[in-house]
This record gives C-alpha cells, structure tokens and sequence, in this order.
C-alpha cells in the first residue's frame, strides 16, 4: 500500500472514530411537563421559553460536553393526573435526563406520591411553585429554585403591618397550593397583630371567584392577599373593584402583572401589588437580567415577552446547566441530581443559590412591585 492510500485510510479511520465519538454524545433531552392551555398557559409557556433560550444560547457556544441540550414540554392543562401520565410517557418515549419548569403544587405533589420521580430516579428543577408542603417534605429529586409561599407571604405582612395595616383577608385557590399557603397567611397575620376578617376560594382551574369577592368586600379589609394564578386573581380584582372594595390588593408571584393588564385593563389593575422570586427583568444592573436580555435580542424567541416567569425557566435551566457540567460528558440522572445537590452559594448572576441534602430550597429572594396607571410595574 503507498503512502497515499494508507493517509486516506488513516483519515477514513478518524472520521469513523469522530462520528462515533459525535454519536456517543448524542442531544441530552430535559423534560417539561406543564400548563400549555387553559387558564395557566401563559405561566407554562413562559417557563418553558426561558429555559429553552438558555439551552439555545448553550448549544450556540458548543453545548455541555459537546452535547446539544433539547427541551421537551407536553400540555397537561394544569391537571395532576394528565401531570402524572405525561411524565410516565415521557420517560418511556424520550428518556429525558432531568425535568424542569412544572407547574403546579398538586400536580407535583401527584408525581411525588405517585413515584414517578423516585422510581425513574430523575431529578425535577424550577418547579412553579413555592408550597411549603413541598419545602418540608424536601424530597430528594425535586429542587426549588424560588422562595418559599411563607416566604412571599411573610414580606407581604411584615411590609403593610409595620405602615398600619390591621385588618387582612385573604383569597385562596381551594387545592393543594392554596389550602398549603392559607396557614403561612393565617400565621404572619396573627404574629403581625393583625386580624384575618375573612377568607374566600374559588375552584382551581376555573374563575368562579363571584361569591369569594362577596364575602370579602362584606368584611372591609385594609389588604387582600390572593392566593391565586394569574386569571383567578385578575377576575377577582376586576369583581372587586366594581364592587367598591376599595382595599390594597396583593397576589403572590404565581400572579403576573402584566397578564392581569392584558385581561382586565390597566385602570383596574393600578395599585395590585404583586410579590417577585426573581429580580426585575428590565433591570441593567443585575448580570442575571443583562444576561437574559442579550440572549433574547440574539435569539429573538416568538411570542412572548421577559417577564418574571420568563427569568424563572432561564434561571432554572442555567441552574440546571451548572449540575450537567458537573455531572461530566457521560451525565446519567444521578450524577445531575447530586450535582445539584452539591450546589452551595452558586452564582447565576447577582442571584444565588444553594442546595444541600437536607434544603432543596434554593433561593430566599422576595421583592414586592406594584402596578401603575400605565399597567408598569415599580418597585
């Protein structure tokens, strides 16, 4: 054989070894399953398009080991039991590595009691919620990278109680995620001297908030605190004002303002307080946000906007990021959950988590905005 032909065969050779090494680190698939319809789609959609523009920004700068990450999101409409089957047909059908982004006290609570976690061994990331039934029950494959509902509560008593505020009621959706955070309420208040007058529910997945809004404009609070998703707590306010509640109306972070705007006006919607769990998404001082706002004029996703769950699902995949980057360029599902496990003090830009065997609570942050006539919400 001449010199010739053994370069070509040598170079044939190394191509094969290249597309085998190519072949062996094929795209690692991150899992979502959340409310892509009905009343919670504007939250699922945003979870996912955040972690999906920090994945695309990754796999433009070579991947995680050379790995290009996927993301995946199937429709659950907010039900724990879709919750449950979707996942189970994921993991069947596209082996993902980790989950990210669910929506949902009940619905992760169902995956919890239901095994689907534990049994396949996957780690779940940047769950929207905050319920402090997940936080005491800390389990092993779930990690939050928001505060905790007490958390958000308490800032909101702490806040109106010490400029006066006596006199609270409070909204609650009536499942998991509300009847979990009603107690934290019930306590701040009772701490802060306070009274609760009153209290109201309305059915998850619905706005039938008409007998609530009664109930509690019956009672002339100072300070409402809604419990509640985006719709209900839109509807309520909407209710509330034409019927002459005149109280200051506060919702927790799993209400977005912009969306309560969009549904029922900015004229209504002035003076809504809302509680955040990651920093403004228009700041130019936080890395975190100039971070995400540079990602999203080079990659320019459609329809949708930087809102604060948008900082959320990017927040939680570049926390997740980080643990697949210490899991190595072979990650199997338990080397990324003890890399997140691992994480003490991680710095996403100027906003930091930690993560230990006996906390999967990653983050305290609070902040409190508030909506103003031109439906902008200020610190």
């Amino acid at each position: 054989m001449n010199k010739a032909s053994v370069l070509r065969t040598l170079i044939a050779v190394a191509s094969i070894c290249l597309a085998l090494v190519n072949a062996a680190r094929a795209d690692i698939v991150v899992g979502q399953v959340a409310a892509l319809s009905g009343p919670l789609a504007p939250t699922g959609a945003h979870m996912r398009a955040g972690a999906q523009l920090y994945f695309e920004a990754v796999n433009a700068d070579g991947g995680i080991h050379g790995a290009r990450v996927r993301v995946a999101s199937l429709d659950d409409g907010y039900k724990s039991g879709e919750t449950v089957r979707l996942a189970r047909e994921m993991l069947r059908d596209l082996q993902p590595l980790a989950f990210i982004g669910f929506v949902g006290t009940g619905n992760v609570e169902a995956l919890i009691e239901q095994k689907v976690l534990s049994e396949a061994g996957i780690p779940l990331i940047a769950i929207r919620s905050g319920a402090e039934s997940l936080v005491r029950r800390n389990d092993p494959f779930v990690f939050m990278t928001r505060a905790s509902y007490g958390e958000e509560i308490n800032k909101i008593v702490d806040q109106y109680a010490t400029t006066g505020y006596k006199r609270f009621a409070v909204l609650y959706q009536d499942d998991a995620f509300g009847q979990g955070a009603l107690p934290s309420a019930e306590e701040a208040i009772r701490k802060a001297g306070g009274t609760l007058v009153a209290k109201g529910s309305y059915e998850k997945n619905t706005t039938n908030v008409s007998a609530a809004v009664k109930t509690i404009a019956a009672a002339s609070p100072q300070a409402v605190i809604l419990i509640a998703n985006t719709a209900a707590s839109a509807e309520f306010l909407k209710q509330s004002r034409e019927a002459g509640n005149i109280a200051q109306f506060v919702a927790l972070s799993v209400t977005d303002g912009a969306q309560v705007v969009q549904r029922i006006g900015a004229a209504k919607a002035e003076g809504l307080a809302l509680t955040q769990v990651v920093p403004d998404p228009n700041s130019q001082t936080v890395p975190l946000i100039r971070e995400i706002q540079h990602n999203f004029a080079r990659f320019k996703p459609n329809d949708v906007s930087v809102n604060h769950t948008f900082v959320e699902g990017y927040l939680g995949a570049k926390v997740l990021g980080e643990a697949l980057q210490r899991a190595g360029p072979n990650p199997t599902r338990k080397r990324v959950r003890d890399a997140l496990e691992s994480l003490r003090n991680y710095d996403a830009g100027g906003v930091f988590i930690s993560f230990s065997p006996k906390k999967h609570l990653g983050s305290s942050f609070v902040d409190i905005t508030i909506l103003n006539r031109s439906g902008k919400l200020l610190r």
